[in-house]
């Protein structure tokens, strides 16, 4: 019976392998360094705002974030007038007025259905822990590549050669499954400009806005973070009292006279 079981546990770890290298087969994802990966990690705000420039001029325009309340962005470093001035700059149908009217921070960023591209709210959690073993999430645990290396990847990704397929044109992408999407590339590097004077290259760009999207899918990581320290705290606490309550129960036992 040792043997079977064996046996099973051997197949089963050759069957998840193959699946690692099948996924894996599917597109090379890049190992970004993002401020916010690991148990200490944190939000870079500067590249958060960064990433939000980008994706208000640049990805707006055919994506939206319908999940994510403009007033988050007060978490991004601004204040209440700026986030104000940041809303008015959007429509938002109102189903009162039955009509369009301009957003206010209580609002969500406007959903973008025209070119029946995604909506980029959860794009970076729904990539998150895809690759090796497949369905595991351990190279996210252990090398931090998780969906924002995806995006990064994907947008740094295009090799410039198109086909044709149906009458439609496709773009070569050595990190989309596949290798080819109808998606053009949105970046080419220069796109904005940073008031911060940091670097606008392409590569700089896709991390920025592969951090900006995490945080959208992932607001309020830092506080989980938070709480798992205290949680890990109190255990490790009570684990050192419930052992010394042991051993104070049971000394006089193991000590006493035969």
């Amino acid at each position: 019976m040792f043997r079977k079981l064996t046996l099973s546990a051997l197949t089963a770890l050759g069957l998840s392998t193959g699946g690692a290298y099948a996924a894996g087969a599917e597109g090379h994802i890049e190992d970004f360094a993002f401020s916010f990966e690991g148990p200490f990690g944190t939000y870079d705000q500067m590249q958060l705002q960064r990433g939000l420039k980008i994706y208000t001029e640049v990805c707006s325009a055919c994506h939206g974030l319908k999940y994510v309340p403009l007033r988050d962005l007060e978490a991004l470093g601004y204040n209440e007038e700026q986030v104000i001035a940041y809303a008015s700059q959007f429509e938002v149908f109102d189903d009162e007025l039955d009509d369009f009217r301009t957003a206010v921070p209580t609002d969500h960023f406007p959903e973008n259905n025209g070119v029946g591209a995604p909506d980029l709210s959860m794009m970076a959690k729904a990539r998150a822990g895809f690759h090796g073993p497949y369905g595991t999430g351990l190279s996210q645990l252990f090398n931090g590549m998780g969906g924002a290396e995806y995006i990064a990847s994907l947008l740094t990704g295009y090799t410039g050669e198109t086909k044709t397929e149906a009458g439609a044109t496709l773009y070569e992408n050595t990190a989309f499954p596949g290798g080819w999407l109808s998606m053009a590339p949105p970046l080419a590097g220069e796109d904005v400009d940073f008031d911060d004077g940091h670097s606008n290259d392409l590569h700089h760009e896709a991390q920025d806005l592969a951090a900006f999207l995490m945080w959208t899918a992932e607001p309020k990581m830092m506080e989980r973070k938070q709480a798992g320290f205290v949680g890990v705290f109190f255990l490790v606490v009570l684990s050192v009292l419930l052992y010394l309550v042991n051993k104070r129960i049971w000394y006089p036992i193991k000590h006493r006279d035969h």
